[in-house]
């Protein structure tokens, strides 16, 4: 018997509520942008979209000498931790490797530093188009590689290390995982994949199905890969798309986010996949009711608020260990 045609699940009401406030702001979608007036609508949906940041019981911006100048660094440490040296997630922006900066996922850094009473240090790469692949690698890789060797004079474990991210920050957060196991950077703990880019081919069943009314579509995709690469030889670098590495054996246990009603589901599964087939330790957390960049709609999203709670205990238990 022929299986019934894919039907998604219902959308969260409040994900509902937030694509409603974007058809009634009449914000066009990123593609029909420049990568200029995109960044501006970003940067308005903030305070719309997410809630007052929350204090922390410091804060620091800092820079890492990188390949092409320093990289911006922004150092939070959470409400009620410790003094001395903190376990520290070392955090990349989503935004399509286009959009976003320090001040795009301040709020969430901030929840994620006072759920864990730990340290995260946002990492400031640069963006394309004015800086294609693999500048964000190689931005992510020299703040990485620094904040690790830094790690007594900012307070930081260097034996408990978590790199993490969300979306295009995903994608970075595992290269970097990938470039540890390798050697070309001190060793993690823990990877965090949230909703992560990992093949930029763009030829899963999520990308076919998720092409309209939503922040981000498949066409939004191709606009930020088309942006970010320099052409079409660079999707099977692995460091473009961690999916096409030969090997994920011996990376850091993952933990993974995925939704239904985003272009990148499939991929994120996959890579969550592949990575326990190569004996990764992975944890996979598939919300389907969810589209892609729910976690920085948190005023909205109540959504939000469960996932970064849910990452926290995550990262609490592998910094236990």
């Amino acid at each position: 018997m022929a299986l019934p045609p894919f039907a998604p699940p219902a959308l969260d009401p409040d994900a509902q509520r937030v694509l409603e406030m974007i058809r009634a702001a009449g914000r066009p979608p990123f593609e029909t942008l420049s990568p200029e007036e995109a960044r501006g609508f970003f940067a308005a949906g903030r305070t719309v979209l997410q809630p007052d940041p929350p204090e922390v019981a410091e804060t620091r911006d800092l820079a890492a000498p990188g390949p092409n100048g320093p990289v911006p660094l922004r150092l939070y440490r959470g409400l009620g931790s410790a003094a001395g040296a903190l376990p520290a997630l070392i955090y990349f922006h989503g935004g399509g490797w286009v959009l976003g900066d320090l001040d795009s996922h301040d709020q969430v850094c901030r929840r994620l530093a006072n759920e864990t009473q730990g340290c995260v240090v946002a990492v400031d790469y640069r963006l394309a188009p004015e800086h294609r692949f693999p500048a964000a690698v190689s931005d992510s890789a020299a703040a990485t590689r620094w904040i690790i060797g830094q790690a007594e004079a900012l307070g930081i474990d260097a034996g408990r290390i978590a790199v993490g991210g969300d979306s295009a920050g995903g994608n970075l957060a595992a290269v970097m995982a990938i470039m540890a196991r390798d050697g070309y950077l001190p060793p993690v703990g823990l990877q965090v994949l949230i909703y992560p880019a990992t093949d930029m081919a763009m030829a899963t069943g999520s990308v076919r199905r998720v092409t309209e009314g939503f922040p981000l579509t498949a066409g939004t995709m191709r606009w930020f890969i088309d942006h970010y690469l320099s052409g079409r030889h660079d999707v099977a670098d692995w460091r473009a798309s961690p999916l096409r590495a030969a090997d994920l054996s011996g990376v850091a246990p993952a933990w993974v986010l995925t939704c239904t009603h985003d272009p990148l589901a499939d991929e994120g599964a996959a890579y969550a996949a592949r990575l326990a087939q190569e004996g990764v330790r992975v944890t996979h957390v598939h919300i389907a009711d969810q589209m892609h960049g729910f976690l920085t709609m948190g005023r909205i999203c109540r959504a939000s608020d469960s996932t970064i709670r849910m990452i926290g205990t995550a990262l609490n238990a592998a910094w236990a260990a």
